[in-house]
């Protein structure tokens, strides 16, 4: 979980100071990016979103599909949101002075504003995309995006649906691939 959390600010190979355990994360969490972006049902919800969000149609999608899962999530967990979403925000807050500077910076935020648990409400969604057209200066337009998923919504819906059973699989199939790898080394 931890090397799956940070792995978007671990760059190249700064994997290697970090225990076996959490450089699987970082590797699992690299193989569900590959994954991600080459599926085809990704790519088709990308095309449905209005053409002038260009290269961050992408980043529009994952926060897209964060909100069907938070949405869906008993469909995915026997676990509820809200005690899940405490649980993790628990556990990073007690280890977050050993993770990188950005990472300990994304907890303070995550927890802050429950980012986790609010992924489930649509106004929680347009407060995340009103933050990433800031932090663009404006440039991605993400802020728009929020009529684009009340637009699209029940076909965002289905293509998360579809996407998230071959991820599942996917993932299933990679951690399996690791473990045996780390057994070997």
């Amino acid at each position: 979980m931890i090397g799956n959390f940070i792995a978007d600010h671990i760059r190249g190979n700064n994997y290697k100071s970090f225990s076996k355990e959490i450089q699987q994360g970082i590797f699992l969490h690299r193989a569900i990016d590959t994954f991600t972006d080459a599926h085809e049902i990704v790519r088709k919800s990308k095309r449905r979103l209005h053409p002038r969000y260009r290269h961050y149609d992408g980043v529009i999608i994952d926060i897209f599909y964060d909100y069907f899962l938070a949405k869906n999530w008993s469909t995915y967990s026997a676990t509820p949101l809200d005690v899940y979403t405490s649980s993790i925000y628990s556990f990073f807050d007690t280890i977050k002075l050993d993770l990188p500077l950005k990472s300990q910076q994304f907890i303070k935020y995550m927890i802050e504003y429950n980012i986790l648990f609010n992924y489930k409400h649509k106004d929680g969604i347009e407060k995340v995309l009103n933050g990433m057209n800031h932090r663009t200066k404006g440039k991605s337009k993400m802020n728009l995006a929020i009529e684009d998923l009340r637009n699209l919504e029940t076909e965002l819906q289905e293509d998360f649906t579809l996407f998230f059973k071959d991820l599942i699989a996917h993932t299933n199939q990679k951690t399996k691939e690791l473990t045996v790898i780390s057994n070997h080394k």
